[in-house]
């Protein structure tokens, strides 16, 4: 976290009902409008992104309906297993965890669907624990190829701010949003974004909802407030990040995230090692999943790397735990950062004995030249 955003974050806590904090409300709530390149309204929760995804199925839709996921990673899985807690009908799309959705067999099982029992096609547009990205807006196309009504709703919690995300163009109902990913903030914020049609449907919507209902939350917003209790510091942390965020102009920072992807593939490739991610052109400029050589645990890996050098790489998740290790290269980073980063994993390579050719950082510097 830039010290920057650490600094608002210290702010002496103000009175979330006195007039003076109605500027940091509207502050918050028209930035992210422009985070998420929208005219319609954002909602703001205090709580992880998990909030978020039960609140975007909650306001719109119904007890029994159905719902169709597709499973780029761990946590698109986790995401259909919440919908099916609390009372839906998820139909999974079974993917390889080595790319993102396709949207050719997300229009083809719409196409079946002639009596449009599927009321929300659910995705997320960058898979975590993966290191892919799902094609948003071609997947906005198959939909509409298919001729079919259901909602279109997001996940783009670590996507956000990282990676373009066009909400009102690319025709989204609902987008799901956290802060501790591309805005560089603690965990403790997550977002709703959503459109008329989902409004539309939040009124007929009769999942059990009271915490996540947006009808409490709108009417405050409309004036900068909440409805209940928000988390006052964290507004002023996210309001330093969009200023952040627009001073470098949204298009670099997706340029800078792209860049290292790109320098960071380019070093997994020279140690002769495999991205996870093998759908070209969906590789991920927030992380890169690095598969781990047959015979050699991730995790011990990362436990030297920890050991040795501090370095904290992310683990693999359910069904690539031990395989894979994920590098981060997203929110406050630059090429120095990058650098030290992938010449840390070469050398803790090295040390934990997994086999590998030397380079990978030469290989980058020169990219990132």
């Amino acid at each position: 976290m830039p010290d920057r955003i650490l600094q608002a974050i210290s702010r002496q806590t103000i009175d979330h009902r006195g007039p003076d904090f109605a500027e940091v409300g509207r502050t918050a709530l028209e930035g992210m409008k422009r985070i998420f390149k929208t005219e319609s309204s954002v909602i703001i929760y205090p709580s992880s992104g998990t909030g978020a995804w039960e609140a975007a199925l909650v306001n719109t839709l119904s007890p029994g309906d159905k719902v169709l996921m597709y499973e780029t990673g761990h946590f698109a899985a986790t995401w259909s297993s919440l919908a099916k807690k609390i009372g839906l009908d998820a139909e999974v799309i079974g993917g390889d965890w080595r790319a993102g959705a396709d949207p050719d067999l997300i229009c083809e099982r719409l196409k079946q669907d002639s009596g449009h029992e599927i009321r929300a096609v659910c995705v997320v547009h960058n898979e975590t624990s993966t290191g892919s990205v799902s094609p948003i807006a071609e997947i906005r196309k198959a939909i509409d190829e298919a001729n079919h009504p259901a909602l279109f709703l997001v996940d783009t919690i670590s996507g956000l701010a990282s990676i373009d995300l066009c909400f009102d163009a690319w025709g989204i109902d609902v987008c799901i949003a956290g802060s501790q990913k591309g805005l560089m903030l603690p965990p403790g914020l997550s977002f709703n974004a959503i459109s008329e049609k989902a409004l539309a449907a939040h009124k007929s919507a009769s999942l059990q909802r009271s915490y996540w209902d947006w009808s409490d939350m709108l009417g405050p917003n409309s004036k900068g407030f909440f409805p209940y209790t928000p988390a006052t510091n964290l507004l002023y942390g996210l309001n330093e990040a969009i200023e952040m965020l627009e001073e470098e102009g949204l298009d670099n920072v997706f340029a800078r995230h792209a860049r290292h992807g790109a320098a960071t593939r380019s070093a997994v490739k020279t140690w002769g090692l495999d991205v996870l991610c093998a759908r070209q052109g969906q590789e991920s400029g927030v992380l890169t999943a690095v598969v781990m050589p047959d015979g050699h645990s991730a995790d011990a890996f990362r436990n030297t790397a920890l050991q040795s050098f501090d370095i904290s790489l992310g683990n693999g998740l359910s069904k690539v735990a031990d395989r894979v290790f994920r590098i981060g290269h997203l929110g406050d980073f630059n090429d120095l950062m990058l650098s030290a980063t992938l010449a840390g994993v070469e050398m803790s390579l090295a040390r934990a004995g997994v086999p590998h050719n030397e380079g990978g950082v030469q290989t980058a510097m020169n990219q990132l030249k």
